[in-house]
């Protein structure tokens, strides 16, 4: 299901059509198309359709999700895994050293029928997508394998084996899940997303793969001795592994590890460790791990309140950092024509009170002189009252004259 604007669509198209191709050569029961999701949406939404480009695989009544690497080989694995039975029976030594040379990691079941081969079946039709599933006589196992009761679930990965405990592992499909990956992987984005379904704690060197120096080269062999070395200890709780670059990590982390280091995160509440002290060998790292698991190493990051604050920042700078980044003008159109917009709207406002703040002034201002010329009176008729007081007063005084005149008399 594509979008034609999409830009991952439009970089898949070419590898799916290698995918066509290369099916049908092989005479593949499994039929490849395409399905524009915008012109079909009724379609789409009735296949819970939410993003672009979304693979399915259609099986009868099921709808099986990929969510593997978008690269031909992987497409076409998926498509011949899912498309076959659920589960492959295993008749012969031969055929069973065939398909463990084939698949690092192999589940098989190995028994008659019991309740626990129904479980089995029914978290193979929930994880096909993911892993093969196999069933085997006792007698086809190689002659190192023990097992301590019949049936049995085994997985056979990094040149050993485990044997599935109801009491220690807890839910059969979580701890296939959590053991269809090898000890330790080079991990990138895809695959720490796909190992946050697994509950483990994942212990990565974050190296350059390009740098040959000895700290790079050694804090990767450290990594790895502790995955094999101590498989026994560690396989239930931790997945190990190393990653090239820190771009990614430290956008997860939203900080800026220098490399080459080590971290170890914990992918269902977006904590992680860092060391105390510098790791030196195989035995530093094993305290170190340790540490984690008696709760003495100080946990960083997680998803509280503050941090879920943070990460929105976090997101938003580096969003308008890598917008101006690969396009200074479409970073300063998008952020400046609204900055500009409110800016002048600002203005409009602070300019409005302004005047209006004049206006009444004036106002006030002419009231109040109106108010003191009715008061008062205009100039001319206070000059006027003025003139005729001045009359009074000189008649007064010519009148008290005459009268002073009369008694001198």
């Amino acid at each position: 299901f594509y979008a034609p604007w999409c830009g991952h669509c439009k970089k898949l198209e070419p590898v799916w059509n290698e995918v066509g191709i290369e099916m049908r050569n092989m005479g593949s029961p499994v039929k490849v198309g395409k399905m524009d999701a915008t012109s079909f949406s009724s379609i789409a939404s009735e296949f819970g359709v939410r993003g672009y480009p979304t693979i399915k695989l259609l099986k009868g009544d099921l709808a099986y999700n990929y969510r593997g690497p978008r690269t031909k080989d992987d497409i076409i694995e998926f498509a011949n895994r899912v498309a076959g039975p659920l589960i492959r029976p295993l008749p012969s030594q031969h055929m069973f050293e065939h398909v463990q040379k084939r698949h690092r990691v192999l589940f098989v079941y190995v028994g008659g029928e019991s309740p626990l081969k129904e479980k089995y079946i029914e978290v193979a039709s929930e994880l096909i997508v993911y892993t093969y599933f196999f069933s085997a006589s006792e007698d086809v196992l190689p002659e190192y394998v023990t097992l301590p009761e019949l049936p049995a679930v085994m997985v056979f990965k990094d040149g050993t084996y485990f044997v599935y405990d109801e009491y220690e592992d807890g839910d059969l499909s979580s701890w296939i899940n959590r053991e269809r990956f090898q000890g330790y992987l080079h991990v990138d984005g895809f695959t720490l997303y796909e190992l946050g379904d697994t509950g483990k704690l994942v212990a990565i060197a974050v190296i350059d793969d390009k740098n040959s120096s000895v700290e790079h080269t050694r804090l990767k062999s450290i990594i790895q001795e502790v995955a094999r070395d101590y498989r026994d200890h560690f396989h239930r709780d931790f997945q190990f592994g190393h990653m090239d670059g820190n771009d990614y990590i430290n956008s997860l982390l939203m900080d800026d590890l220098t490399i080459p280091t080590i971290v170890v995160l914990n992918t269902s509440n977006q904590q992680y460790f860092l060391p105390d002290r510098h790791i030196e060998s195989t035995e530093d790292m094993v305290q170190f791990i340790n540490n984690i698991l008696d709760g003495t190493a100080e946990a960083q990051g997680g998803d509280g309140l503050l941090q879920r604050i943070k990460r929105i920042i976090y997101d938003a700078k580096s969003t308008i950092v890598s917008v101006f980044k690969s396009s200074p003008l479409l970073g300063c159109f998008l952020f400046g024509l609204p900055l500009g917009v409110i800016s002048i709207m600002c203005y409009g406002i602070c300019t409005a009170d302004t005047e209006g703040e004049v206006f009444e002034h004036e106002g006030a201002k002419k009231e109040s002189g109106d108010r003191e010329l009715t008061d008062e009176g205009s100039e001319e008729e206070q000059e006027e009252e003025k003139n005729g007081k001045y009359t009074e007063l000189s008649d007064g005084e010519l009148k008290h004259k005459d009268i002073m005149e009369k008694k001198k008399d």
